[in-house]
């Protein structure tokens, strides 16, 4: 008599990355920059800077997004309603226009977007991880620079997707199509090193621009 063999019990997709993430994404949250900005003490020359590093992030994401559209894996995710590039330059523009500011952070950074496009996967971890994370803490960052700063809707764009107006069942779905992915075991992990990555990333960026702080302090408002 043989005894049968229980399959091992497979972990979602997106059940793998957000409890394999959770310590990179505690520490990438946690900078002094994030902390001062939030709190009002950064100047809008340092926000000019952040937001012009983030274009940068950005051009090279929605650049890799345009060349995968038809790629079985990382076109399950891509959706043109998620671009943040007008927003972030419609944001630039308020602060005082792109800031030409040198960021070994953030060339790391974009070099690591552009060798992941080789693979979908990898390039899904990338978009999961800014993505999800402006639809989450991304809408009440946006709510506390507007109080902070006293704005009246305008310099926040970047925070604000008026096509997704119901955040929750964005996400939701968003989550079910990583779940569905066609990724054995190995490829899921390979997702989440390249998740992990990223917040590693952010980190880098974070530290740099907290390195900067004294220079940003915030006085007026322009």
């Amino acid at each position: 008599m043989t005894i049968a063999q229980e399959s091992p019990v497979v972990t979602p997709l997106s059940a793998l990355l957000r409890e394999g993430s959770t310590a990179e994404h505690r520490d990438a949250e946690g900078s002094s920059f994030m902390t001062e900005l939030l709190a009002g003490r950064v100047s809008g020359e340092g926000y000019a800077v952040y937001l012009s590093c983030l274009r940068r992030v950005y051009a090279a994401l929605e650049g890799a997004a345009a060349s995968l559209g038809t790629d079985p894996i990382a076109s399950a995710v891509i959706d043109p309603r998620l671009d943040r590039l007008a927003a972030i330059d419609a944001d630039l523009e308020f602060w005082g226009g792109p800031v030409a500011h040198v960021s070994p952070a953030t060339d790391a950074y974009v070099s690591r977007i552009q060798r992941a496009a080789a693979w979908g996967g990898t390039f899904v971890a990338h978009h999961y991880t800014r993505y999800l994370g402006d639809l989450s803490g991304g809408q009440a960052i946006g709510r506390l620079l507007a109080r902070e700063f006293d704005l009246d809707g305008a310099g926040v764009a970047f925070y604000a997707f008026p096509e997704i107006p119901k955040p929750k069942p964005y996400k939701d779905a968003y989550r079910g199509r990583l779940d569905a992915l066609p990724l054995d075991a190995s490829e899921q992990q390979r997702v989440l090193a390249e998740v992990k990555g990223v917040f590693g990333l952010n980190g880098a960026l974070f530290s740099e621009l907290s390195a900067q702080l004294p220079a940003w302090r915030r006085g007026d408002l322009t």
